[in-house]
């Protein structure tokens, strides 16, 4: 669970960082795979090459592909139609999909599970529904797509790591998740990146910089580490986190305008959803 948080504060800044200073100003394939190779070539020297089973390489590598590589090539395009709130709104439903994927791995159904999901998703809702632009359905779609990805990214290396229980640390294996985000993010940066939008300024290529190290790097390597560590509900719900703390940075630091009511109710619901998880899920599994 302190991984989780710790992951959101540091997550917390990148929605703003990629629409303030990336969105429409550097090709979103560039951008994308840029924190790709970065993230990469850190934990290139640490990945254990011999003794890990083939399946659980296929297996890191794609979640990679889905986690990473599918969802931030779709989250990048969503900024073209969506302003920051609007995405931090349709991020809102991946807690959904994160429940109910695992209960498919499972072959299972957990009632408390996705009402906790459910109640998470309302409060993330009552924090940033307001008016839609006009791009908002094209936005949206790609969001789900990222959202979907996400998700499964998330549950497969839970998985993944449960059906190989190596006495081996995480860090040394998680290199594959980016060597799998790369099949994805270079053949798209071939295919439809714009050479004439590269970063033009020092600022662009220090924040992209920082998304490669850190949001990416560290924070996915962390953010998945804190997803075997907790049920399905839990993670769920810390999914939905991500709105009210990039909203906080977003009023903070850019002074956008924001609903301080309607954030700190919705900031209560999505507590709530916590508590109920925590409370009802451990007396159904008992």
């Amino acid at each position: 669970m302190k991984l989780l948080v710790l992951v959101t504060i540091l997550w917390a800044f990148s929605f703003s960082l990629i629409g303030e200073f990336l969105a429409g100003r550097v090709d979103s394939d560039f951008a994308v795979l840029s924190r790709v190779l970065l993230a990469a070539l850190v934990f290139l020297p640490l990945t254990r090459w011999r003794g890990v089973p083939g399946g659980m390489k296929l297996g890191i590598m794609a979640t990679g592909m889905l986690q990473f590589g599918i969802t931030y090539l779709c989250l990048y395009r969503s900024f073209s139609y969506l302003t920051v709130p609007e995405v931090l709104l349709f991020t809102i439903f991946t807690p959904l999909y994160v429940t109910l994927l695992d209960d498919a791995m499972y072959r299972r159904f957990s009632p408390v599970a996705l009402l906790a999901a459910a109640i998470a998703t309302l409060g993330a809702g009552i924090i940033r529904y307001d008016g839609l632009s006009e791009d908002y359905i094209t936005g949206f779609l790609l969001l789900q797509v990222a959202n979907f990805t996400f998700a499964a990214g998330q549950v497969g290396y839970k998985h993944v790591m449960q059906r190989y229980p190596l006495e081996l640390p995480g860090y040394r294996t998680f290199g594959y998740f980016f060597f799998g985000a790369l099949v994805i993010a270079l053949p798209s940066f071939l295919v439809f990146g714009n050479p004439d939008k590269l970063p033009a300024t020092g600022l662009q290529w220090g924040i992209l910089a920082w998304l490669g190290l850190a949001a990416s790097g560290l924070g996915l390597y962390l953010w998945n580490r804190g997803g075997c560590q907790v049920d399905a509900g839990t993670l769920a719900i810390m999914n939905n986190a991500l709105v009210p703390a990039g909203l906080l940075v977003n009023l903070l630091i850019w002074n956008r305008d924001a609903d301080l009511g309607r954030l700190a109710l919705g900031g209560l619901v999505i507590a709530f959803s916590l508590w109920v998880n925590n409370r009802f899920r451990r007396q159904a599994l008992a």
